[in-house]
């Protein structure tokens, strides 16, 4: 069993960037679709990238396109997000999240209810102007 600890959240300034990162722990990442979604208080989960079990493909939310990248080194059972000029309305929890039977975690904006087998723990992340 997978499980995902993630790190690298924090308080920044709005134009700034961050790099999360998600570690898996059971070294058959590589088996894996992952994806990293967000949600503020009182609002809705929103998938905000995702990507295919090598990597070599990516989407993007259009609330966040053009400033962030998805990418995964799975020779480190890792998976990163990189996020430039940060606003105040990127203030959220920043979950990664990965399943061994989907291609691909896109499939949540079209039905919300998918199920994703693993979750990371969360990491805050908070823009302020």
């Amino acid at each position: 069993q997978v499980q995902l600890v993630e790190s690298g959240g924090g308080l920044v300034q709005a134009g700034a960037s961050l790099r999360l990162s998600c570690v898996a722990s059971g070294r058959t990442f590589n088996s894996y679709a992952m994806g990293w979604f967000r949600q503020a208080p009182g609002k809705e989960r929103e998938l905000i990238a995702a990507t295919i079990k090598s990597g070599s493909s990516a989407y993007y939310a259009d609330s966040m396109k053009g400033r962030i990248t998805i990418s995964r080194d799975n020779t480190k059972n890792t998976g990163y997000l990189q996020m430039n000029n940060l606003k105040p309305d990127d203030t959220a929890v920043y979950y990664c999240a990965a399943d061994p039977k989907l291609h691909n975690l896109i499939v949540v904006t079209t039905d919300k209810n998918t199920y994703i087998k693993v979750w990371g723990q969360g990491t805050q992340v908070t823009v302020s102007s």
